[in-house]
């Protein structure tokens, strides 16, 4: 259509053109060192015309390898386009060794292999290669070596997901190194830190997972959490654990986990009389089963005015089996057997359990009745144990 117009307007023009001259064709005379050219009007516009023509075509004849080559890679890139939607499609129906086929194939001819290599990766890795894997992952980053931290990412990534732990751990450091504050890369360290256990690590790198926010804030209070007990429990002394325990956030120190730890640590260290006394005021604003069996653990200066503490919150709480089993256990301490035993068959009665068991076994050792204990810990064991053992049938004493 745009050619059309072109012709029309060439002829409405040369009709003009054609009106005036033919009239009078005119005269031209151009005379250069010595030699005299004569012409007509209408001879030199068309020379002028002719001399067009040839530039135009000595212009399209330069700009045509050009103009060839460019169809040829539009051309590549559509078929290399095709071949990565196939690709795709194929891995995601599970045909993994024909989806990576066609994708690397299509790299070799696409203006962007970084995905195709990434994509090879993933189906490389998705049947197992993990060989493969690593060696698109290398050619990912020898054509794309600005994207190494995508393809480090995606390397670790893999890793994690074949539990391939200190390897996984190489590379996420070496990713550190390239780009500190990497958010995705430091929320993966974190998992694999707290995979790992180690939780000196993971202390380390937790404010930076808070400030980042890229990490849920219910994960990274399990992680402090798990981190708070783990420094509680390694505490070498005293100023230790008060230190820790100063430490830590606020939203922490009402958790029931950090409490229980911090409780277990003071009686560890031997701060009997402050773990008794923090206990008592934390039962009084708030009661919590767990630190209830840590009060009859917790060795008081006054083992008497800590049971008679004990008994006035039974008389206000009537049959409570956590309580029951505190006050058992600190009659056990004021060697009030009797009462012991009456409140540890209360607790059989209302919540039996191996450690409810254990602390019978142990009282019925103590007053000598050694057939009823043994009998006291394996019921205890029975319900420690996972399955139920099949009874080894009585011998005789031939068969013995």
């Amino acid at each position: 259509m745009k050619f059309g117009a072109i012709v029309v307007v060439v002829l409405v023009l040369s009709a003009i053109a054609a009106h005036f001259l033919l009239g009078d064709p005119g005269y031209v005379a151009i005379t250069f060192r010595g030699y005299l050219i004569e012409m007509s009007v209408p001879v030199l516009i068309g020379l002028g015309v002719l001399l067009l023509i040839v530039v135009w075509l000595v212009r399209r004849i330069i700009q045509a390898p050009r103009r060839i080559g460019e169809a040829a890679g539009r051309y590549r890139s559509g078929r290399a386009g095709v071949k990565l939607t196939r690709g795709m499609i194929e891995v995601a129906e599970g045909n993994f060794a024909r989806g990576e086929r066609l994708l690397a194939r299509a790299a070799s001819t696409s203006d962007s292999p970084l995905f195709n290599y990434l994509q090879a990766a993933r189906a490389a890795h998705l049947q197992g290669k993990d060989d493969r894997r690593d060696e698109w992952l290398k050619l990912a980053y020898e054509q794309t070596p600005e994207a190494a931290n995508a393809v480090l990412l995606t390397q670790a990534e893999f890793q994690l997901d074949r539990e391939q732990y200190e390897q996984a751990l190489a590379t996420l450091r070496r990713l550190e190194e390239n780009s500190k504050e990497h958010s995705h890369a430091l929320a993966l360290l974190g998992r694999l830190y707290y995979q790992l256990e180690d939780w000196a690590n993971l202390a380390q790198i937790l404010p930076r997972l808070e400030k980042q926010g890229r990490v849920k804030q219910e994960t990274l209070d399990e992680w402090a959490v798990r981190v708070r007990t783990e420094n509680f429990a390694n505490a070498a002394d005293g100023d230790a654990v008060l230190a820790e325990w100063r430490s830590l956030p606020k939203r922490l120190k009402n958790d029931i986990t950090v409490l229980e730890a911090y409780y277990e640590a003071l009686m560890r260290v031997g701060l009997h009389d402050k773990a008794e006394k923090d206990l008592a005021a934390a039962l009084k604003a708030e009661w919590r089963a767990p630190l209830v069996r840590l009060y009859g653990r917790v060795e008081g200066p006054d083992a008497s005015k800590q049971l008679k503490r004990a008994e006035g919150w039974l008389a206000k709480r009537g049959e409570d089996a956590d309580l029951l089993l505190a006050a058992a256990r600190l009659c056990l301490r004021n060697e009030l057997w009797g009462k012991a035993r009456s409140y540890l068959e209360t607790v059989i009665a209302l919540r039996p359990s191996a450690e409810v068991y254990q602390e019978y076994g142990r009282l019925l050792t103590q007053l000598g009745e050694t057939d009823a204990a043994a009998d006291a810990y394996r019921d205890g064991l029975g319900m420690a144990a996972k399955s139920s053992l099949r009874a080894i049938p009585h011998l005789g004493a031939d068969q013995a």
